[in-house]
């Protein structure tokens, strides 16, 4: 299964299997601290672009899709606190808000569409006695888990948009890979991070492209979701600061 981070145990959905879950709130998003980069999709970038850092990763710009940069070192979300808690005003992914529910592509030859829905069978909300139902007695879908198809299949739509959005910038060689390097402390103490595999969308060629191509982004809504990542780059630096304060509160905490 692709993209499964956060998932422990993913399963398919089981009519049969699963009549009796249920599934209560848990007020805490733990399942995300170590996940410092989540996918993104266009139709987010507006709302995005208020509090994340968007840019778009991958091993060559033909392959690179676009990403929310939750933190600077490996394995640590600095949106998330150590009570798991998402900090607050601030935007939340939708490939987060997906969990613990995903899409996922059936195996060849099974019947039905392309994609089946999977739940993560490790995720502390699911059990038989507390919370809301998945389904009927009756073995027809709850009201949750048809918002929660709903959603995922909306969120799948708008993954292929945002592949259509890429290949526009491909297509106009407006991705550059671009190396991000934040200074720590005094310039002179040498201490600091850099962020390699990352691609931006070049200012230059943008502002180069001729009237034709420049009507057909706007028209496309690719111009706007393009204006939205150029403006989440001023994000670093609030990150750059969420890190500092969390090594602070890491300095400060009493050792063992």
């Amino acid at each position: 299964m692709a993209e499964v981070i956060f998932y422990e145990h993913p399963v398919a959905l089981n009519r049969a299997e699963h009549k009796d879950l249920r599934l209560k709130s848990v007020p805490n998003m733990k399942f995300a601290m170590n996940t410092h980069s989540v996918p993104l999709t266009t139709v987010e970038f507006g709302l995005a672009a208020r509090d994340l850092l968007i840019v778009f990763a991958g091993t060559d710009a033909a392959s690179a899709g676009p990403i929310a940069l939750l933190g600077l070192r490996q394995n640590e979300n600095l949106y998330v606190d150590a009570a798991g808690q998402w900090a607050p005003n601030t935007y939340v992914p939708a490939f987060v808000r997906r969990y613990p529910f995903v899409l996922a592509e059936k195996p060849e030859g099974q019947p039905g569409g392309d994609f089946a829905v999977f739940l993560d069978e490790s995720f502390e909300g699911f059990n038989a006695t507390d919370g809301q139902r998945l389904f009927n007695e009756d073995g027809t879908d709850t009201e949750l888990l048809k918002n929660a198809v709903g959603f995922l299949t909306e969120f799948q739509q708008n993954i292929d948009r945002t592949r259509t959005f890429m290949q526009y910038l491909v297509k106009h060689d407006l991705l550059e890979a671009r190396n991000v390097q934040l200074h720590k402390g005094e310039p002179e103490s040498g201490r600091g991070i850099t962020l390699n595999g990352l691609f931006m969308v070049n200012e230059e060629k943008l502002r180069a492209l001729d009237e034709k191509v420049v009507h057909e982004l706007m028209r496309e809504g690719v111009m706007a979701w393009i204006y939205a990542h150029l403006l989440s780059l001023n994000n670093i630096d609030r990150l750059a600061r969420r890190l500092d304060e969390r090594e602070q509160a890491e300095s400060a905490a009493p050792r063992n």
